[in-house]
């Protein structure tokens, strides 16, 4: 039944992001793979971070989604290899967030092999302004509406506005 493997990736695709609805979980680049073997159904996710409270709802969204457009049996797996980063956020994703007023992340590029150094404090970076693109901006908190959001000032503006940290 391989021809209906695009038709159930296209509404896993169309799944919202509980935490950021204005994307996809496309766009956050959550959304690993959709396989259809028979009649069944397995989408393979990876959270943004270990312990990232939106999996589980974002597993029931895909099941209801998938279920509504006809698939009986449908099996959502968590994979946590290779880890997700802020790099898998499509360009179209990173044009929603500016768009919504939400700085979205910068580039990170390829890893490292080997250890990844842990620091204790994040190194100072320019957040451009979502709203009038100034690079003046500053941390207000390092943890917003959610864990992986940061709340920020634009100095100019002087509007608040919340960064997806980089990861």
């Amino acid at each position: 039944m391989t021809a209906a493997r695009p038709a159930a990736r296209a509404v896993a695709e169309r799944v919202r992001d509980p935490e950021l609805p204005v994307l996809t979980l496309a766009d956050l680049g959550v959304l690993r793979d959709v396989t259809v073997t028979g009649e069944r159904v397995l989408v393979t996710i990876t959270p943004t971070y270990s312990g990232c409270p939106a999996i589980d709802e974002m597993g029931a969204d895909l099941r209801r989604a998938l279920t509504a457009a006809g698939y009986a049996d449908v099996e959502v797996r968590t994979s946590l290899h290779p880890a997700w980063t802020t790099d898998w956020i499509t360009d179209d994703g990173r044009r929603k967030l500016a768009e919504a007023g939400i700085a979205p992340p910068q580039r990170v590029g390829p890893r490292a092999a080997g250890p990844i150094p842990l620091t204790l404090t994040p190194p100072p970076q320019r957040v451009p302004c979502p709203r009038c693109g100034s690079s003046r901006t500053a941390e207000l908190s390092r943890f917003g509406s959610t864990p992986c959001k940061a709340l920020r000032r634009c100095e100019d503006c002087a509007e608040p506005f919340e960064h997806v940290k980089e990861l």
